[in-house]
């Protein structure tokens, strides 16, 4: 009998079938993972050595590729929309505040905050007076979807005209590095100066300079030291983005896991072009069945040219004298046993629907967007995919909603609200039991209202938010928010409106009962079955 002796290893002892109890640590099926052996870093070991290339990157394929370019789009719409409203809900029972008194501070601030965030004209919340503070956040989104981070800071510009001095500055992230392009040290990287518990202190921010304009990246040599927040807390910094890991110091934009697929979908749409136009080109041949004889006493012997020449002329006349249907088209007419031949190059797509739609796929996913709203394509889909995909995206824009617009926002909120009480336009409500500094986070608690959620099927939509609301499972503030409106704005035009509709003797608007749309549910249900 045959014994196999088992392979050993340089310690003279049997390898062992798989080095580790995970398949996916070994050397997998095949010894196919063998060579894949990633470096195990931290989140800023691995981003901080490559993050001027990705962004550069990101940013390229931005401004170059269309569907990148719709995937920041996407998110701009999505999260922010066309009005970022605040919700602001001061925390009135653990301040000691009534809440009559806090309810009336609230109608308060929303107002004035109205007036000084959305001013189109004076712009005094932007120290660059370009933009309302529903542009600062579509901003916000943009940049942080394209580069994995937002930067501003809090100015204070005393101008005529504006009701506050807080002006917000927004701060590129490209201008946020390290004093003299120098390498990171344990308290300073990628710009940001840190303490022992990773806390930022202050931002290193690179100063533009104009006259590179054209020739280089219009940033200067000079760097200012910008510290996190002044000595009573009011913050000066505002760096928003999502850390994945501990002692994480920037941030990592959307794009890095999807650039090489980004720049590979160009050059096949120009592969594929170019394989079309040679799709698109045909050559002709006449064949003859002339026999060897008589072309041989056609292009040699003697006078050779001349007989050559009076065949030429011959066939010429004869092909002149073709069918002529019109405007230029006339049937070839050939000579006795000749024969048209058109040849055409193959038209291989080679699978490049399907190439193209897997890159689309993974694209879509490492944005976090369905393939269809990236693609503008919804030709393949069915209503139930249709509700599923949007649905799953609107639980995404929700997450990013929270943490990055709104949590900007809620910090310029709080910066205009000091501003606000500082010059006594507001005044804190009675019976407070602490003041501003005491319970900032009290005072300054709010939310914010974007854009609603998209409707593929309104009617459907608008009785699942009655029945919810008719149910107790959720309230006409919870319902009208997921639509993009203020349910306190909704109720006051609605008193408005019916008053206006008495005075000008029309009858009330019929509302649409819950009875009536299970019953209609019932009828179509019952008609679909039959």
């Amino acid at each position: 009998m045959t014994t196999f002796r088992p392979i050993e290893g340089l310690d003279g002892q049997p390898l062992r079938q798989q080095m580790s109890s995970y398949q996916g640590a070994g050397v997998g099926h095949g010894g196919q993972l063998a060579r894949w052996s990633p470096g195990l870093k931290t989140a800023d070991a691995a981003l901080l050595p490559d993050l001027k290339m990705g962004n550069a990157r990101a940013e390229d394929v931005v401004r170059n590729n269309a569907f990148a370019s719709n995937g920041v789009q996407l998110h701009v719409d999505n999260i922010v929309g066309d009005n970022f409203r605040l919700s602001y809900k001061p925390l009135w029972e653990s301040l000691g505040v009534k809440e009559v008194e806090a309810l009336a501070f609230i109608r308060d601030v929303e107002q004035i905050w109205q007036e000084v965030a959305e001013d189109p004209v004076g712009c005094y919340l932007d120290a660059e007076r370009k933009r309302t503070f529903t542009m600062i956040m579509r901003e916000t989104v943009s940049v942080h979807t394209r580069l994995g981070e937002d930067f501003c800071s809090a100015e204070w510009i005393d101008r005529p005209g504006s009701l506050i001095h807080t002006a917000i500055k927004q701060i590129s992230p490209k201008r946020i590095s390290n004093p003299g392009n120098g390498a990171d040290s344990d308290l300073v990287r990628g710009g940001v100066e840190s303490d022992q518990y990773g806390a930022a202190l202050a931002y290193h921010i690179r100063q533009g300079n104009s006259s590179y304009y054209g020739m280089g990246d219009g940033m200067g040599h000079t760097w200012k030291r910008v510290a996190r927040d002044t000595g009573w807390g009011r913050p000066k910094i505002i760096h928003t983005f999502e850390p994945t890991e501990d002692g994480q110091t920037r941030g990592a934009n959307q794009f890095l896991s999807v650039l090489e697929q980004l720049q590979i979908l160009p050059k096949l749409h120009h592969t594929t072009l170019q394989n079309a136009i040679v799709n698109a080109m045909y050559a002709v041949s006449l064949e003859s069945d002339l026999g060897p004889d008589a072309g041989a006493a056609l292009i040699g012997g003697e006078n050779s040219t001349e007989m050559l020449q009076k065949y030429m002329l011959a066939i010429n006349e004869f092909r002149n004298g073709g069918l002529n249907i019109g405007d230029g088209v006339k049937a070839l007419q050939l000579m006795p046993n000749e024969r048209l031949n058109l040849h055409t190059s193959g038209n291989a797509d080679n699978g490049y629907t399907q190439l193209e739609s897997g890159v689309l796929g993974w694209i879509a996913a490492g944005l976090n967007l369905s393939k269809e709203g990236l693609s503008k394509d919804f030709t393949k889909l069915s209503y139930s995919t249709a509700r599923a995909s949007m649905l799953e995206q609107w639980r995404y824009f929700m997450g990013r909603r929270k943490i990055i617009p709104a949590r900007k926002g809620a910090v310029i909120f709080s910066l205009v609200l000091e501003d606000l009480l500082h010059s006594k336009q507001l005044k804190l409500p009675k019976g407070a039991t602490r003041d501003f500094y005491q319970a900032r986070g009290a005072w300054c608690n709010c939310g914010f209202i974007g854009t609603g959620r998209m409707a593929i099927d309104g009617l459907k939509d608008v009785k699942e938010a009655i029945l919810r609301v008719e149910y107790g499972f959720s309230t006409y503030e919870k319902e009208l928010a997921q639509m993009g409106q203020d349910y306190q704005e909704v109720f006051k035009q609605q008193v408005r409106e019916q008053k206006e509709r008495e005075a000008a003797g029309l009858p009330r608007p019929a509302w649409m009962q819950v009875d009536n749309f299970a019953q209609e549910d019932q009828k179509a249900e019952d008609q679909a079955a039959a």
